[in-house]
This record gives structure tokens, sequence and C-alpha cells, in this order.
């Protein structure tokens, strides 16, 4: 997963907003073929407590749900790209669409019922656009390694 903290972000299907959020976590999701309930809920608990927003002092001390912020999940199986040969990337280590679909919709329950709130999504294999203001920039990739 690669997790931004934005000041605001959102996502265009057909030139429509789908997803759209102020302040909080732009969070672009790739689902591996070998993914569990398990990673998710590891990936679910890390976006909601990771500690990567100021605090009075300006340090890093604080969480997405501390602050009160929002998160906006876009499901991105280009993540598992492999270019490490020839000039087209492989993407066999991405799941398979059914899989990866449900996998993301339970990962934006999870983290939903972590913050309290609604996150809303990107619309899972349609062509997106996503609109971003980084800030800080901050931006993290997020892996559960064995």
């Amino acid at each position: 997963m690669l997790l931004q903290r934005v000041t605001e972000a959102e996502v265009r299907v057909d030139g429509e907003v789908v997803g759209a959020i102020g302040p909080g976590l732009l969070l672009l999701v790739g689902i591996h073929g070998r993914d569990t309930d398990a990673e998710l809920e590891w990936m679910a608990n890390k976006c909601a407590a990771l500690r990567i927003f100021a605090d009075e002092a300006g340090k890093m001390n604080r969480s997405v749900k501390d602050v009160g912020g929002e998160c906006l999940v876009v499901s991105q199986f280009t993540l598992f790209g492999d270019a490490r040969k020839g000039n087209r990337p492989s993407f066999i280590e991405a799941g398979p669409p059914e899989m990866a679909a449900a996998a993301c919709d339970r990962f934006a329950r999870m983290l939903a019922d972590r913050l309290g709130r609604p996150v809303p999504t990107g619309r899972f294999g349609a062509e997106m656009q996503v609109g971003l203001v980084n800030d800080g920039p901050v931006t993290l990739w997020l892996e559960k390694t064995a």
C-alpha cells in the first residue's frame, strides 16, 4: 500500500467524483494474490494508528484518527507491477480481480470501523483519475512481511 498524507484528495470516474476527502490519508491499495484477512486487519490497524500528523509541538505524533482526518481508499493493482525484465510490467503477483475487489472492500470497511466514520473509495476496475494535494509531503510504503 502506498499511503500519502493529504490536505485533500478525490477520485473521478468518467468525470464524476466518486470519492473525496479533506485532510487525511489517500491510500493506494494493492491486493497481493496471497493476502488474507490477517494482512487486511494489519493494514487497517496501521493506517488508523500511524502517527504521521503533527502535534502541538509540530512533531509527527498523532494518527489520522487522533486528528479526526479522513481516508480515501483507491484500488491500485499496478503497485504489484514487476518491471525488472523487459519493458512491459508483469502483474502476476496482483490478486485476481474478484478476490482483490472483495478484499479491497473488506479493507475499507475494516478501516471505517477503526475510524468510526465512512471511508470513501474509488471504483474497482474502472479507469480512475486521482487528484491530491500531498501534505508535507509525507508518502510511505506499507507492507506486512513475514
